[in-house]
């Protein structure tokens, strides 16, 4: 029997992170799950880290203890909302540190034991092209495009892909978050939010084999935002 292969997945105690875990755990991968929250997940393929992934020692120091990774899935992510004047500082910092920083250190630490034909997948948001009231959010997702093509130039030679996956509103609790409550989600034109499960099996797919071609892309999945542009 060969081994399971290993993934390192932020984010698995809720939302898009947890549907990636249980949809890779069901296809037969083992699944490390680093979040801040609670364990949620049950599974004997499962190992939850509990980290802080705004603390960038913890990310480095616990990032170099995981087994040897065949992909690395970033979907940890919070959203923090407010005008170009009202938004703290301190609020985009921490976006930072969670959506770019923190997916820096993982990738760092994690790539001298990654195999030809690793995958990362970064999750991204349709609100990196920009939308009021959320500057700071849709900055620190834009820069996960520059990282993720950055990152595909510099490993194709291995045959590691990186590429984003970009949701229109997606039905999450951070849409259910009081301090976004004048910043409401818009719906996608098929007239409903987007499912975790349907941006956890396009995971899936650009972690497999099949996917091998696919790297250095953004790939929205938008129920038809983008038609509206």
């Amino acid at each position: 029997m060969s081994t399971p292969q290993h993934a390192v997945v932020t984010g698995t105690s809720s939302g898009i992170g947890l549907a990636i875990a249980q949809t890779l755990l069901a296809g037969g991968w083992q699944v490390s799950g680093l979040d801040r929250d609670a364990q949620v997940i049950r599974d004997a393929g499962f190992t939850a880290h509990a980290i802080d992934l705004t603390a960038p020692e913890q990310v480095s120091a616990l990032a170099r203890t995981l087994p040897p990774a065949r992909a690395l899935v970033h979907a940890a992510g919070v959203m923090r909302t407010g005008k170009l004047g009202a938004l703290p500082l301190e609020a985009g910092a921490e976006m930072w540190k969670i959506h770019v920083e923190a997916a820096t250190r993982l990738a760092e630490a994690l790539l001298p034991g990654m195999p030809e034909g690793a995958r990362i997948v970064l999750i991204g948001s349709r609100a990196a092209s920009g939308i009021a009231g959320r500057s700071q959010y849709a900055a620190s997702k834009a820069a996960l495009l520059g990282l993720a093509r950055s990152w595909a130039a510099e490993l194709i030679e291995r045959g590691i892909t990186v590429n984003v996956i970009s949701p229109a509103a997606t039905d999450t609790a951070m849409l259910r978050d009081p301090a976004r409550a004048n910043t409401a989600p818009k719906l996608p034109p098929i007239g409903r939010l987007i499912r975790p499960a349907e941006v956890a099996a396009l995971t899936a797919y650009l972690l497999s084999d099949a996917a091998a071609a696919i790297t250095g892309q953004d790939i929205a999945i938008c129920g038809g935002a983008s038609l509206t542009r």
